[in-house]
């Protein structure tokens, strides 16, 4: 059985433009003026032909818009790139189409249209719900219309998620709590919350090294808000599937869920990459040109980036990293089949006693106090 068959294979889309760079982003994406929307959409319909005669006989279980800000793309190109993938591929009877969107009136306009192209979840980036922090996180939207982003996507869409982000600058326990509180009131089935990291190479990194970023909590309160936000989202009913993404049973990210088990999945667009599984079981690696400019050069030009077949070391390795990050864990016997040689039971074993992994049912698991530091525990049991 090859990979896809039993983790699922996924479709990756990414848009590269914004409207502004957020200060802490660390994505690649671009602000341009101008966009030949004509050209972008058949560059687009030319990488899925491309990719559907190497990936022969599968079955689509996803198709994810990421960016960027995908929902900045027209809808008939979000239409037309969902008709070409599920007219190359075999679309999943429960087959998951998610969009990112921002909470601005004029993509909120636009839910209904995504939805009539076929998108049926949708992803809204409200970040916070108060705007002093909005503005402080270089977002467009104010707190109102974060909130009516959130209520016209539940209408419009039959699966909906919202991220926000914690530990922001001068952002008290109680402040947290309560936001927290309300954004639990306010979700659908999925919410996915991050803790504020500065990034090298973004303008928050920039500011932090000049000593410009005041206000960011010690290392004890963001263990404290990290623990309360497992708490919280316990008590109603949305306990964390993966570190940072917490959902109802049942209503985890398809997509999402196929990166952490190490599925296959075709990525699409500029800076996107992915990981295919060959007709002779070899698994590899493909990457794309990150300037929008290039890549589109690239894919007009036939000048694709070549495909890396990924060493056993680095898929064993991968396995891990991903495997721990989810309540179901790496699977022991996977990882020993792939590398050739189990994990360092010691290793395993001096994790266990201090209660930062689990192993049970031939599978390897972080606890709750072991997310808290699963850097460390990965080099404790990858590095020789």
């Amino acid at each position: 059985m090859q990979r896809w068959q039993s983790a699922g294979f996924g479709l990756y889309i990414h848009w590269p433009f914004c409207q502004s760079k957020c200060p802490y982003c660390d994505f690649n994406s671009h602000v341009t003026a101008q966009i030949d929307q004509d050209v972008w959409r058949e560059a687009y319909l030319s990488e899925l032909r491309r990719y559907a005669e190497e990936t022969p006989n599968r079955v689509l279980s996803s198709i994810f818009f990421g960016g960027g800000t995908p929902s900045l793309m027209p809808p008939a190109t979000v239409a037309a790139i969902i008709d070409e993938a599920t007219r190359l591929w075999t679309p999943a009877n429960d087959i998951e189409i998610t969009l990112e969107a921002n909470p601005t009136s004029v993509e909120i306009g636009r839910f209904r249209d995504f939805r009539m192209a076929g998108v049926n979840r949708v992803s809204v980036g409200i970040q916070a719900l108060n705007d002093i922090d909005l503005r402080r996180l270089g977002r467009l939207h104010d707190s109102s219309e974060a909130r009516a982003a959130i209520s016209v996507s539940q209408t419009v869409f039959d699966r909906t998620s919202f991220d926000l982000i914690y530990a922001r600058q001068d952002q008290s326990l109680s402040a947290w709590e309560a936001e927290l509180r309300e954004a639990l009131s306010l979700a659908g089935d999925h919410l996915s919350l991050y803790q504020l990291t500065i990034e090298p190479g973004t303008a928050f990194g920039a500011r932090f090294d000049r000593g410009l970023l005041p206000g960011l909590p010690d290392e004890d309160l963001a263990v404290d808000m990290y623990e309360i936000t497992q708490a919280l989202c316990d008590a109603s009913n949305m306990s964390a599937y993966e570190i940072s993404n917490h959902a109802k049973p049942g209503e985890e990210s398809r997509h999402n869920m196929i990166y952490w088990r190490c599925g296959d999945y075709v990525g699409i667009g500029p800076g996107a990459h992915g990981r295919l599984t060959d007709e002779s079981g070899r698994r590899i690696s493909t990457n794309s040109p990150a300037m929008p400019t290039e890549w589109l050069k690239a894919v007009q030009s036939c000048t694709h980036l070549k495909p890396e077949a990924l060493s056993a070391d680095d898929q064993a390795t991968e396995l891990l990293i991903m495997g721990l990050r989810v309540n179901a864990g790496a699977d022991l016997m996977e990882y020993e089949r792939i590398a050739g040689e189990p994990l360092p039971a010691l290793r395993i074993s001096n994790l266990s006693n201090q209660g930062l992994v689990d192993v049970s049912g031939g599978r390897i698991k972080t606890t709750p106090a072991g997310r808290l530091v699963l850097n460390w525990i990965l080099k404790q049991l990858l590095v020789g």
